[in-house]
């Protein structure tokens, strides 16, 4: 019987790889964003990357001062594990940092904004691990499907006095869910919109984080 004879296999011919640098080669970077780390995902530095961002990452004990030294359009304040009463020196340089930087939290870092801005944060009975949790936009009324993984959230009513109010809410048990400044260029949300693989809902918040850091209002 007669095979076919098989057609070689040829890798990095200039087409595929040309192709492929149109895909995964991130834009020209336009911003400085400084990323606290406390147990940081790699798919938000990758998101941020992928929106035009030079990113610094540094140890969560960073004070403010060493931060703002490097002039960054943005601030990161990422996600991280346990109680974030456990961390004052993150909760000190963050408040040090309000009124002098754009800020964008996730997770742990919108607890950490909690507490920077004087408020208080709680433990879940039942914490909020997975995905599929559905949250209400409450600037628009979306809802949002979410991965999440936190055992601690925010007080809304301990913020509410405070400048910032509350922009998300957990639908299954009502917990806060985000929150932003009413003046200042800041914002964050206690679930991940960075999850991968996961919900795709949350995404836009980055592009929120661009839009503030080029002068916008952050719609």
């Amino acid at each position: 019987m007669n095979r076919p004879k098989r057609r070689p296999f040829v890798t990095g011919s200039a087409s595929c790889s040309s192709e492929q640098e149109k895909i995964t080669a991130p834009p020209a970077p336009r911003f400085r964003v400084v990323a606290y780390d406390s147990g940081i995902k790699q798919n938000i530095l990758r998101q941020l990357a992928s929106l035009g961002c030079e990113l610094t990452v540094v140890p969560a004990d960073t004070p403010a001062a060493a931060v703002l030294e490097r002039k960054p359009d943005g601030v990161f304040v990422a996600n991280g594990p346990g109680d974030p009463e456990a961390v004052p020196y993150l909760v000190d340089s963050v408040r040090d940092l309000i009124g002098n930087a754009t800020i964008f939290g996730i997770c742990l870092g919108n607890q950490i904004l909690g507490l920077a801005f004087g408020g208080s944060t709680y433990k879940l009975k039942f914490g909020h691990h997975g995905a599929n949790h559905p949250v209400r936009d409450l600037l628009t009324g979306r809802v949002e499907i979410t991965a999440q993984n936190h055992g601690f959230a925010v007080d809304p009513k301990s913020v509410a006095k405070l400048g910032l109010e509350e922009t998300h809410v957990n639908l299954n048990d009502g917990t806060s869910e985000g929150m932003r400044h009413r003046e200042l260029p800041i914002f964050s949300v206690q679930y991940h919109p960075e999850a991968s693989p996961g919900p795709h809902d949350a995404h836009y918040l980055f592009h929120r984080f661009i839009d503030l850091m080029s002068g916008g209002k952050g719609g």
